[in-house]
């Protein structure tokens, strides 16, 4: 296939696949101007779907930056409230959304880390109300990537722009399944792998996972009535689509209270352009009470500073070493793929859907269930080859799940 076949076929998954856009239904679609090439084609797909109308809200990362850069000091609580109110007509029309990131892992790497982080925390505060409906996944929605030169030198450092950046469509082609023929025949496959690995899971009806390695000892307690999901999704209307293209994972939310242990990251986490590495949190009570990190700590403050649930747990996942992410031995520095790599856990908002009668609860109800809410919801890598995870039941007796990071089942 050439480049421009792998591009059409990219944009096709996105469409048909990943938000399942459906005859009649309006598109939303968020994308950085770097992203252009492939935006023309999701929209031509989609108004051949039969779409009426495909609304492309567009970025600029170096915006983002400039903003840092010379903004005045005490004006980054400012924000744009029509984005917002776009957003919400398209939940009440019913729209589906695909988010299209490309953006350099170091782009906000010297800025002040505390307007970052107010300029991070008013955006999350303007959109709560919207991300609520994603999280209960009232609308179809997709997260996808696209290379752009700064962050595919940081993936590949000893390679030119140019190789770079066709080094990194490689490797999204090959870990999204778009450089290959029947694509879309190829994800429903997958996805009922993940379904049948959702419903072992779910059977077992686990107490709590205990993840163990040479720098990791965590216990997360379950909730009565969590439930694993995998990979695929449901909105509203019963229509399945994909949230993250790629992905590996299954994943439900532990007991914001039954954390305990310590975790030690085994991926870079690059949050809001700036990187935070070797970093390891204690928790006692499903709680934060200790924090170190051997590159961004200021970020890492920040971030668990953003609210008081960003400092208690909103997801856990399993996924295989052995995942192609994993396989393809590439570092991406970007949570979307590294993400599928690694078992991980989430900081913040837990995922409604992932508990029993979770959707259209309050905050105060939500937590009655275990759930955890937040402003934030950020995904760090956990995993590794020599990572053991066993399931407990409630009478004190556990079982194998994982061992060095592989399935012990193979279903």
């Amino acid at each position: 296939m050439t480049f421009d076949e792998k591009l059409s076929n990219y944009a096709s998954l996105l469409v048909h696949v990943g938000v399942n856009l459906q005859k009649g239904q309006r598109l939303m679609v968020r994308a950085p101007i770097t992203a252009a090439p492939l935006v023309r084609k999701v929209v031509e797909e989609a108004y051949k779907k039969g779409s009426p109308f495909v609304d492309v809200h567009w970025d600029d990362e170096v915006l983002q930056k400039l903003r840092f850069e010379h903004a005045p000091t005490g004006s980054f609580e400012e924000n744009a409230k029509w984005r917002f109110d776009a957003s919400m007509e398209g939940v009440d029309r019913g729209d589906a959304l695909l988010t299209i990131r490309a953006q350099d892992p170091d782009l906000l790497k010297g800025q002040n880390p505390e307007d970052v982080s107010t300029a991070v925390r008013s955006t999350q505060t303007l959109f709560k109300p919207f991300s609520k409906h994603i999280t209960a996944h009232s609308i179809s929605w997709c997260l996808v990537a696209y290379p752009v030169e700064t962050w595919a030198q940081k993936v590949f450092p000893n390679e030119s722009a140019d190789k770079a950046t066709e080094l990194l469509w490689d490797a999204i082609f090959a870990t999204t399944r778009a450089d290959q023929e029947g694509a879309v025949e190829l994800w429903k496959e997958h996805q009922k792998d993940l379904a049948t690995r959702s419903k072992f899971l779910n059977d077992k009806h686990y107490n709590a996972v205990h993840f163990k390695n040479a720098h990791t000892d965590l216990t997360l307690g379950l909730p009565d009535g969590h439930i694993w999901h995998g990979g695929g999704a449901v909105n509203k209307a019963g229509k399945a689509f994909i949230p993250n293209m790629p992905t590996e994972e299954v994943f439900t939310l532990p007991d914001m209270n039954r954390v305990d242990g310590v975790v030690r990251s085994s991926k870079p986490l690059s949050y809001n352009g700036n990187l935070i590495d070797n970093f390891e949190l204690t928790f006692e009570a499903g709680k934060v009470v200790k924090y170190t990190a051997e590159q961004g700590e200021d970020t890492l403050k920040n971030l668990l500073e953003s609210d008081d649930g960003a400092k208690r747990l909103g997801e856990v996942a399993l996924v295989p070493h052995s995942s192609p992410v994993s396989s393809s031995n590439i570092l991406f520095y970007h949570t979307l793929f590294d993400e599928n790599a690694a078992s991980h856990i989430a900081l913040g908002q837990a995922y409604s859907f992932t508990v029993k009668d979770g959707d259209g609860l309050d905050s105060a109800e939500f937590a009655k269930l275990g759930a955890n809410s937040s402003l934030v919801h950020v995904d760090f890598m956990i995993g590794s080859a020599d990572t053991d995870v066993d399931g407990l039941f409630e009478d004190g007796s556990r079982e194998p799940l994982m061992r060095a990071g592989e399935w012990v089942d193979k279903l």
